[in-house]
């Protein structure tokens, strides 16, 4: 992880040393204190090569100075952290999980003490992980997370299944709705789903289809 404070002039590294991996996933800043800072570690983006596992997530309460890791080490491969924009204690993490085998350790995870306990809230089956992940910003207990039925295998990406799809969650990430209307029919990929931070009924989602 670099950090700027010079609107992107500079840069330092502020993680070498103190994490066990250098591949980060998601980086997330607490709006509420911008000393809080959490990474979920692993490539969340397969391609046809290679590609690094991470060991989970870590945390700063310092800007970035030093780091704790917090858990969620079988996950491997993280693909978004989002901290509600009024708790800084309360973090969700989407996990694309192990892109080579089946597991449970994938999903959506949640944590309301700041990263030292998580509950895994959205679980779909253990060949589909969350690739993507948004808090509603005018109403952070409405949630959005995009499901994808997903392997690598030595000689092929598979990409989409009958896991795949759109969840919604509107009370704080405790439960979850799959979403069905007014998207496409058939076999679902990857998902990318946002917010519209100036009307928040408004919702994009693009989609593999």
């Amino acid at each position: 992880v670099y950090k700027t404070e010079d609107a992107g002039v500079s840069w330092r590294n502020v993680t070498d040393g103190q994490l066990g991996t250098s591949s980060i996933g998601a980086i997330a800043v607490a709006e509420s204190d911008d000393n809080v800072v959490f990474v979920g570690t692993g490539e969340a983006a397969p391609r046809g090569n290679a590609l690094s596992h991470g060991d989970g997530v870590s945390k700063s309460t310092d800007a970035g100075k030093t780091w704790t890791s917090v858990g969620l080490k079988e996950t491997r491969h993280i693909s978004q952290v989002r901290i509600d924009p009024r708790k800084p204690g309360l973090v969700f993490v989407a996990a694309l999980g192990p892109v080579a085998k089946d597991s449970k350790d994938r999903g959506v995870f949640k944590s309301a003490d700041g990263g030292r306990t998580w509950r895994q809230t959205l679980f779909v089956d253990e060949t589909t992980g969350a690739v993507d992940l948004v808090i509603d910003p005018v109403n952070p207990r409405h949630l959005y997370a995009a499901m994808w039925d997903f392997r690598r295998l030595p000689w092929q990406i598979r990409s989409g299944g009958t896991g795949s799809g759109l969840y919604k969650s509107t009370d704080g990430g405790e439960t979850w709705k799959k979403l069905s209307e007014g998207l496409p029919g058939g076999t679902l990929g990857k998902i990318g789903v946002t917010v519209s931070p100036s009307r928040h009924e408004r919702v994009w989602a693009v989609i593999e289809a």
